[in-house]
């Protein structure tokens, strides 16, 4: 049951990055239009500069609990990852407690007035003379510190797992770093090479 529940958060953090991932094609096609009318027609757009924070921010706000989900957040990991399966999990799950949920805790609660004040108001930039709305964005923050806070709760029965059994159960897999899986065919190589020679 814990397994499919993680599994579960796990697809929802994953369909929610990949859904907010096509941020990154419209930021990458507006700049282009952008820069191209800025600089070979000389006629710049009045929007281009809150089009690009509307877009970053809404992938940045709604693609943290995918990042989480996929282990991906930057750690200062030189002696973390010298430490046994059991003691990661140990320092894992006290840095949840004393400082994730109440960082995202805080910021779904305060999150949430700042989005709903937002929305009341029906905000729009002040940053450029087309007044373009803004509301949306900041109304996403209660909800991607809450999909955030959620996937930190699959974590914490995943350091509980890990505890248990010494060792971190498996993660969901779309999306490789180039070194890692180049790393992983080496190994997969040595290790062919291996049972290749241990069966002459």
């Amino acid at each position: 049951m814990i397994d499919r529940f993680i599994y579960g958060v796990d697809q929802l953090s994953r369909m929610v990055g990949h859904a907010f991932a096509w941020c990154i094609i419209i930021l990458t096609l507006g700049t282009s239009y952008e820069v191209f009318v800025r600089y070979v027609l000389d006629n710049p757009t009045s929007w281009a500069f809150d089009f690009s924070y509307l877009m970053y921010g809404g992938l940045f706000f709604m693609a943290g609990a995918y990042t989480l989900s996929r282990n991906g957040h930057v750690r200062g990991d030189f002696i973390y990852r010298m430490w046994r399966p059991r003691t990661q999990a140990i320092v894992e799950l006290s840095l949840y407690i004393l400082f994730f949920y109440p960082g995202v805790l805080a910021l779904v609660i305060a999150g949430w007035q700042y989005g709903y004040d937002a929305f009341k108001l029906r905000e729009v930039s002040v940053n450029s003379p087309v007044g373009i709305p803004v509301w949306q964005l900041k109304l996403l923050i209660p909800f991607g510190a809450g999909l955030l806070a959620l996937q930190g709760f699959a974590e914490v029965l995943r350091c509980f797992q890990c505890y248990r059994d010494n060792r971190w159960p498996q993660r969901l897999h779309d999306v490789e770093e180039l070194e890692t899986a180049i790393l992983h065919e080496k190994e997969n190589l040595a290790k062919m090479q291996a049972d290749q020679g241990g069966a002459k």
